[in-house]
């Protein structure tokens, strides 16, 4: 559909999760993880994902999962941003990080007014957006027509492949009674620099640099406070009035990247069973499938897999059946999804560790995977909407009726 087309007011339920249409794309992503799975090593080499692979994704339509349908999105319920990253966490997680980052970027421009929608898609309906929610890095003033942003940020995840980039600052006043504004801004690249910082242990393939900015001017439509992204209609809801553009953004925040960890954990699973059902002790040659501790260690870890799989799931399926009935989520809500979102992760994070350790040396060999899905899971886990000291402290002074301390919710 072109841009300025109207939307339908309805969601077919193909599109809801167990709908065909939501199934089609669930298929195409499972059909892209054995070259995920070839190309992994590669992608880490690179410090970014292969543009094969981006043209893999491209073609799938996986990164306009939640892309208003207007524009020829699939506009997918939330949830498919957890299954989706799963299924390619289950191949390389930086492939999946960035899958699940950039498409969360299109279900974001659709909250924006439409002047910044057809704007960017009018130009190119695939194109891709970066980011970074740091809103501390950046410094805006309100200036005729917009604002004038300046700033560094870090971590602008496939930053390189990207021709726009929504930055989050902080809007300061002259007058001191105004207080201060969290507010997000959409720069073409041409308005931002970008920086080759990203030399890390995990997630290696993301390409997740920090871009600067130096005096930009962003005008008033191509920006939108946090405050109106908090639940309930936004800006872009009068041409996309599907609920999941009413969503609370930074209150389901973890879970565009959760799924990724989700993934990643299952891989590591999968692949520890699989080596402990053949694999002899070098100790005493016995067969390590009939050790106890090796059946616990399984139970213990799917467990917690399937824990967070349920929480995950849970939580998007929740925020989306409340949106259809027009409810905003009150604070209490909020702050649980958050505390959610971190836990879930930290489930998957520790199943990775026991297995890691119950590896052994083994688990030490560059040449096998193990030692990659260990780096990337507390890569993953150090993202901080999976601190579950701040989720956890925030979601306890809410329950005992303090005000949160997030501003974002």
């Amino acid at each position: 559909m072109a841009p300025g087309q109207e939307p339908s007011k309805t969601q077919p339920a193909g599109l809801q999760a167990g709908g065909e249409v939501y199934a089609a794309m669930i298929a195409k992503a499972r059909s892209l993880l054995p070259q995920l799975r070839e190309r992994a090593a590669r992608t880490e080499e690179l410090r970014h994902l292969p543009s094969e692979t981006e043209t893999d994704l491209h073609e799938a339509g996986l990164f306009r999962m939640l892309q208003p349908a207007r524009i020829g999105g699939a506009e997918l319920d939330y949830v498919a941003l957890v299954d989706c990253a799963e299924l390619l966490g289950q191949a390389d997680a930086s492939v999946a990080w960035n899958l699940a980052n950039l498409a969360s970027h299109h279900w974001m421009l659709g909250m924006f007014e439409r002047r910044a929608q057809d704007l960017v898609w009018g130009r190119n309906p695939d194109t891709l957006i970066a980011s970074s929610f740091i809103f501390p890095a950046g410094r805006a003033t309100r200036v005729k027509g917009g604002y004038q942003l300046h700033g560094s940020w870090p971590f602008s995840s496939g930053v390189a492949s990207c021709e726009w980039n929504m930055l989050a600052s902080v809007v300061y006043s002259d007058d001191d009674a105004d207080g201060i504004e969290y507010r997000i801004f959409l720069l073409p690249s041409g308005d931002y620099k970008v920086l080759d910082t990203w030399n890390v242990a995990g997630l290696r393939g993301t390409g997740s640099c920090d871009v600067e900015v130096r005096d930009a001017f962003v005008a008033d439509h191509m920006t939108v406070a946090v405050g109106n992204l908090s639940g309930g209609p936004t800006p872009g809801s009068a041409v996309n009035p599907n609920p999941l553009y009413t969503l609370p953004v930074f209150s389901l925040f973890p879970y565009v990247l959760s799924g990724v960890a989700l993934g990643n954990a299952q891989a590591c699973l999968d692949d520890y069973t699989e080596v402990a059902r053949h694999r002899i002790s070098t100790y005493n040659r016995a067969k390590l499938s009939d050790f106890q501790s090796t059946q616990i260690k399984i139970a213990e870890a799917s467990a917690k897999i399937d824990a967070a799989r349920l929480i995950m799931r849970s939580a998007c399926l929740d925020a989306m059946e409340a949106a259809r009935r027009g409810h905003i989520p009150d604070m209490a809500t909020k702050t649980r999804y958050r505390r959610d979102g971190s836990f879930s992760v930290n489930l998957c994070t520790d199943a990775v560790s026991m297995l890691f350790a119950a590896s052994g040396a083994r688990g030490l060999f560059t040449s096998g995977v193990l030692q990659r899905q260990f780096r990337d899971a507390h890569a993953i886990n150090s993202h901080l909407a999976f601190n579950f000291d701040a989720a956890g402290t925030n979601y306890g002074r809410v329950a005992l009726g303090l005000p949160s301390e997030n501003l974002t919710l």
